[in-house]
């Protein structure tokens, strides 16, 4: 049955019309991207199909060129489509949390972490850098390491800190298993990192843990 032969809240364009984006499905929003589907299959169908092809969004999302045309109804205009709305999203969200206080903004900041970490199949270790009303002054990728870990030493992390004139910072790092529980050398890297930077005034915030969702230090109370 096509799509335009369902009923109209179940429709993926009317359905995020009526009920807001937030209500729809990744295959649904996936849909609205692709807009046709193909033969015997609707866009919904199709969006399905891939993502259980490519193991779910995020997946999907951070596939290169070779991995993402392998799926069926889909070639190199879908591919630069799909990279173009994902970097947009991630300016987007890097203009939001540059605004103001990130830390009256924490969800911002867990959604731009997310959208830059989670895409990575080995560990990355990144600072948000903090001005004196942390806002943020720049965002860097310090570290990177293998599957299980990253090396971070906390000399860089200072020198980085002191190059930006930074009064505070938002430590963060990706799970690539996709298990967001802090592991005790983690705990253990934050107290050196607060250790070093407590030496040039410079504050830790918040270490944010990026795997399927999102943990948080100072939530925690590991801070």
């Amino acid at each position: 049955m096509a799509i335009t032969d369902w009923a109209l809240e179940d429709r993926p364009r009317e359905k995020l019309l009526m009920k807001g984006a937030e209500a729809l499905s990744d295959a649904e929003l996936l849909a609205i991207f692709l807009r046709t589907g193909i033969k015997g299959k609707t866009a919904v169908d199709l969006a399905r199909d891939l993502l259980s092809d490519n193991g779910g969004l995020s997946a999907l999302l951070s596939a290169d060129e070779a991995r993402f045309c392998q799926g069926k109804g889909v070639g190199q205009a879908k591919f630069v489509q799909l990279k173009a709305v994902v970097e947009m999203s991630r300016r987007y969200l890097h203009e939001k949390i540059q605004r103001g206080d990130v830390m009256e903004n924490v969800a911002d900041v867990k959604r731009y972490l997310q959208s830059r970490l989670q895409v990575y199949p080995f560990e990355v270790f990144a600072c948000l850098f903090l001005d004196n009303k942390h806002r943020v002054i720049e965002y860097e990728e310090l570290f990177r390491g293998t599957v299980d870990s990253a090396s971070v030493h906390p000399r860089e992390v200072v020198r980085r800190a002191i190059h930006h004139n930074s009064v505070a910072i938002v430590l963060a790092h990706n799970h690539p298993s996709g298990s967001s529980e802090p592991s005790q050398s983690d705990i253990e890297i934050t107290q050196k990192l607060k250790q070093a930077l407590t030496l040039i005034d410079v504050r830790v915030l918040d270490h944010f843990i990026i795997g399927d969702d999102v943990v948080s230090f100072a939530e925690c109370g590991l801070l």
